[in-house]
């Protein structure tokens, strides 16, 4: 890490994302054999970049109500204390404690907090690049994945299968692929 680190046409300032060209999504094993895959429709972010892209701060949010799978009545019941608790524990946040550069990624370790259970997680970051867009507008895009174990936020449901193994993977992986616009 250093405090040189530069990212060609880096600007300081507080970005604020647009969320009709962003979306967080979610993808487990299921029945051991394929994914499923869910999107949260409600989120937001702002980040505020430094002089150096390593300076940059994050807080991030997610509703849980407005998870998405493509299945209403696997949506409800994930919305219930068999998951995510949703009455409980409307919203997952995150918010970074810092940002390093490690050979040719980006990485933001930050606190997670879902169903009020706070662990430190790592987001490798695959930037995308600055422009303006056609409205004057400058923008920047990036992709963050992360693998969390769900069990080590409470999130355990499960059952076990006939042939063996359960129905719902422990691993969850979380990508957010996300445009945001610097604030003038």
């Amino acid at each position: 890490m250093t405090d040189t680190y530069q990212i060609p046409g880096h600007k300081a300032g507080t970005w604020t994302i647009d969320p009709s060209h962003s979306e967080v999504s979610f993808s487990v094993r299921h029945l051991l054999i394929s994914k499923v895959k869910g999107k949260f429709e409600k989120f937001d972010a702002t980040f505020v970049t430094g002089e150096s892209p390593l300076d940059t701060k994050l807080t991030a949010t997610a509703e849980v109500e407005s998870i998405n799978t493509g299945d209403p009545n696997r949506d409800g019941h994930l919305r219930t204390n068999d998951f995510f608790n949703a009455p409980e524990f409307p919203t997952i946040t995150f918010v970074s404690d810092g940002v390093v550069a490690e050979k040719d990624d980006l990485l933001v370790t930050g606190t997670l907090t879902i169903r009020g259970v706070a662990k430190e997680v790592t987001f490798t970051v695959e930037f995308g690049g600055f422009i303006t867009d056609p409205y004057g507008n400058y923008k920047l895009g990036l992709t963050a994945k992360a693998v969390i174990n769900r069990t080590d936020f409470g999130v355990s449901f499960n059952s076990a299968l006939e042939a063996g193994g359960v129905m719902i993977g422990e691993d969850v992986t979380i990508t957010i692929d996300l445009e945001a616009s610097l604030q003038a």
